[in-house]
Parts: C-alpha cells; sequence; structure tokens
C-alpha cells in the first residue's frame, strides 16, 4: 500500500505524520532486485543477464574451493537485505495511527505506538534475515560454485594429460619392471625347489641303502651269534658227557675200591679171629 492514497484523505495530518509513513523501496542499495553492490560481491556482469555472471576471482583448488564458497555464504549473510529506513512493510502505518487516535489515543501516542512497533517489526526481520539468504544471491552462490568445480574439472583434466600420463608411464615401467622381478624370483624358486628335490630323493635313495646294508650286517650278525650259541650248545654237550662219563668212571673206580676195601677187612677180621681163637685154645 502506498502513503500517498492515506494522506489523501486527511491532509491536515500529513506533514507530522510523514515520517513514520515507509515506502517501498525501488531496490537494495539502489539497484532493483535487491542485487547490492557488484564490487562488494566479487562478480562483474556480462551483458547477457544473471545467468552469465562471472566471477572475478583468481582459480582456487580443491581445500580453496570450499573456503571460498563458505566466504561468500558469510558475506552475504552479513549483507542487509534492504536498508532499515527503506525495508518495505506489509500494512499502512498511517492507516494504524488513524486507527489508534479513533480508538482514543492521541495523536503522539498512536505515533509512538506505531514507532515502537516498526523497530519491532524491523528487529525480527533482521534476526531472521541472519540466518537467510535471497534466491538471487542463492543462485549467484550456486553459479560461482559451479564455475570454480568447472574450472577444477579443467585442471584435473589438464593434470590428467600431463602429470598423469607421466605417473602412468612410471607405474607402466614399475609393473614391468614387477613382473620381471616376480619371473625370475619364481624361476629362482622352482630351481631351488627342483635342486632340493633332487638332493631330497638322493638323501633318500642313500638311506635306503645304508638302511639295507645295515639290514644285511644285522642278519649276518644274527646269523653269527646263532651260529656262536649252537657251538656253544655243542661245546656244553660234549663237556656234560665228558663228564658224565669221567663220574661214571668214577664211581665204577669207586665201587671197585669199596670191594676190595671189603675183601681186605674181611681177610684181616678172620684173621684175628684166627689167631684169637688160637690163642685162646692155647691157653685152654
Amino acid at each position: 500500500m502506498d502513503g500517498g492514497s492515506v494522506a489523501g484523505e486527511r491532509p491536515k495530518r500529513q506533514s507530522g505524520r510523514r515520517r513514520l509513513l515507509l515506502l517501498l523501496p525501488a531496490g537494495r542499495c539502489g539497484s532493483p532486485g535487491g542485487l547490492g553492490d557488484p564490487a562488494r560481491s566479487g562478480l562483474s556482469p556480462r551483458p547477457g543477464g544473471l545467468g552469465a555472471l562471472r566471477p572475478r576471482l583468481p582459480f582456487l583448488s580443491i581445500p580453496e574451493l570450499s573456503l571460498s564458497a563458505r566466504c561468500l555464504q558469510l558475506e552475504h549473510k552479513r549483507t542487509d537485505f534492504t536498508a532499515s529506513g527503506n525495508r518495505k512493510l506489509y500494512f499502512d502505518t498511517h492507516a494504524f495511527v488513524c486507527l489508534l487516535e479513533e480508538n482514543g489515543f492521541t495523536t503522539q501516542q498512536a505515533e509512538i505506538i506505531v514507532s515502537a512497533l516498526v523497530k519491532i517489526t524491523e528487529a525480527n526481520t533482521d534476526i531472521v534475515y541472519k540466518d537467510m539468504v535471497t534466491k538471487v544471491q542463492q543462485e549467484i552462490t550456486l553459479q560461482q560454485i559451479m564455475s570454480k568445480i568447472a574450472n577444477v574439472k579443467k585442471d584435473m583434466i589438464i593434470l590428467e594429460k600431463s602429470e598423469f600420463s607421466a605417473l602412468r608411464a612410471e607405474n607402466e615401467k614399475i609393473k614391468l619392471e614387477l613382473h620381471q622381478l616376480k619371473q625370475q624370483v619364481t624361476d629362482e624358486v622352482i630351481k631351488v625347489r627342483t635342486d632340493t628335490k633332487l638332493d631330497f630323493n638322493l638323501e633318500k635313495s642313500r638311506v635306503k641303502e645304508l638302511y639295507s646294508l645295515n639290514e644285511r650286517k644285522l642278519l649276518e650278525l644274527r646269523t653269527e651269534i646263532v651260529e656262536l650259541h649252537a657251538q656253544q650248545d655243542r661245546a656244553l654237550t660234549q663237556t656234560d658227557r665228558k663228564i658224565e662219563t669221567e663220574v661214571a668212571g668214577l664211581k665204577t673206580m669207586l665201587e671197585a675200591h669199596k670191594l676190595d676195601t671189603i675183601k681186605y677187612l674181611a681177610g684181616s677180621v678172620f684173621t684175628c679171629l684166627t689167631v684169637a681163637l688160637g690163642f685162646y685154645r692155647l691157653w685152654v
């Protein structure tokens, strides 16, 4: 609503209350659409309009991209959406003053109430605007970020064609050397495995030969031991037989000596008896 229409209804109070009528701004900071100063936003407009905005900042690397986006966002947050004196109000302050006067307020009281209401509205609007951005500023920031991302992509393509190609060549060279080294290691492992297997087979055959030789020697020793036991048994048998023969001979000789002794004793006894009988007859 325009304050001029209300002022026409009550012309006598227009001079005292014109300071409370806030006109609609044509644009923020003198530019339509609230774009602000181009020098502050870091943009240089092209003839094509908003869609052809070009960032005047130098190219940033990938870590700098996020920082620049944050800086731009903070810069847009710090910028006021409208000046406090030219901010758009959605009610007619003059009509509100008239309504208060009709309800018993004086002109000064009505103006103070409306002024306080305007200040409260502006303070609340400032609090809300601190965490908000306009759609135009969002589009500008998005275009700047997309432009920086495109520059990053271009630089990545350039790096891929220049430095990454050298890295790929070096990587291929290292892969070839690793393949050759792997082949050499595989050949050496196969050679060592073959030599080890051959040595193992030779040692195995040698151990088998030694085992068979020891078995033969053991059999020979067993045969010799058996023969020695047989000879010992035969010698013991012969010795036993000789001992038995000698014992039998000794027994025979002992029996013969016994008989001879008995004969001698019997003769001696008979002789003594004969002599005794002879002496007895002589005495009788």
